[in-house]
């Protein structure tokens, strides 16, 4: 059954005159005409009574008008879907962050989204680098903010730095250190290193442990937390000192001394990651607000 051919059918009894009907669709009486003939023949009843001075709907007629105008109504809606589809304004959207780096914008940018596009379902997942990469795997996200993706799997995905981080040394609020402006890397030798879980971060480890030998000392690690937040409660707790982004101070850090390290010019960028086979317009709409935020995100992130 035509939609063309269907419409022109509703249009006509509406008006109860095939000329009537013409004129609305700009088109021809005898266009309209063949519409109805062949709608007849297609369905094999009368649809309109015709005499030279009206048209009257039959009764199989009344019944199609009510059928065809919810066709019509459920087509008009259809493409309004796809057309809302296509531009990112209906969907799903799962977004996985860690918490540490993303604690002070994430909302923000989640509202400013909401805001252009509230009927996109948002959900929100806190993550560790680790966990992000098998929710990538298992298509359980969309989109990523974390640090940069191993180089096996870079290639997969395309990724835009939101803010770069600096490495900081973090000390109890009593330890002998905490007054201080900044120190070598070397001033702390001989403490004991609370260092986040390799397997979580491979990166910051390797570029740990790297920087400590660089300063002449090999680190004595007493614990490695899989949490941002356990790393600073344990060194609030006085378990020892720890070398981190600085953006955990964003945590509930209370306790605990952030102390620049000199001569450390290490960059621990924050990254907006996604696969690159996914060309979902929500997925975009999300980057790109995300993408106009970074400079307001960067200096937030270094005060």
């Amino acid at each position: 059954m035509d939609i063309k051919i269907l419409n022109s059918f509703v249009v006509v009894a509406r008006h109860k005159s095939f000329s009537a009907a013409a004129r609305e669709l700009n088109t021809v009486q005898p266009a309209i005409s063949r519409h109805i003939a062949a709608l007849e023949a297609e369905l094999g009843v009368t649809l309109f009574n015709r005499n030279s001075r009206d048209v009257a709907i039959t009764e199989a007629g009344e019944q199609l008008l009510k059928d065809a105008s919810v066709i019509l109504a459920l087509t008009k809606q259809a493409k309004t879907q796809v057309k809302r589809a296509h531009n990112g304004q209906t969907g799903t959207l799962n977004i996985a962050h860690l918490s540490s780096a993303c604690l002070t914008f994430m909302a923000e940018l989640v509202r400013t989204y909401k805001a252009l596009f509230p009927e996109v379902h948002v959900t929100l997942f806190e993550m560790t680098a680790t966990q992000q990469i098998e929710a990538f795997k298992n298509d359980r996200i969309d989109i990523a903010f974390s640090r940069p993706l191993p180089s096996t799997i870079n290639d997969e995905f395309i990724h835009h730095d939101i803010y770069i981080d600096k490495l900081v040394a973090i000390v109890n609020q009593h330890h002998d250190l905490a007054g201080q402006k900044s120190i070598n890397l070397a001033d702390l030798k001989n403490q004991s290193f609370i260092i986040f879980n390799r397997d979580e971060a491979l990166g910051l480890f390797d570029e740990t442990i790297i920087l400590c030998k660089q300063a002449g000392f090999s680190p004595n690690i007493t614990s490695h937390p899989r949490h941002m937040q356990t790393l600073v409660t344990e060194v609030a707790a006085g378990l020892g000192v720890a070398i981190a982004p600085y953006c955990i101070r964003k945590l509930y850090s209370e306790g605990c001394q952030f102390i620049t390290i000199d001569k450390i010019t290490t960059n621990i960028p924050v990254q907006v990651q996604y696969k690159k086979n996914n060309t979902s317009a929500t997925v975009n709409a999300f980057v790109d607000i995300a993408l106009n935020a970074k400079n307001e995100i960067q200096r937030s992130m270094m005060h």
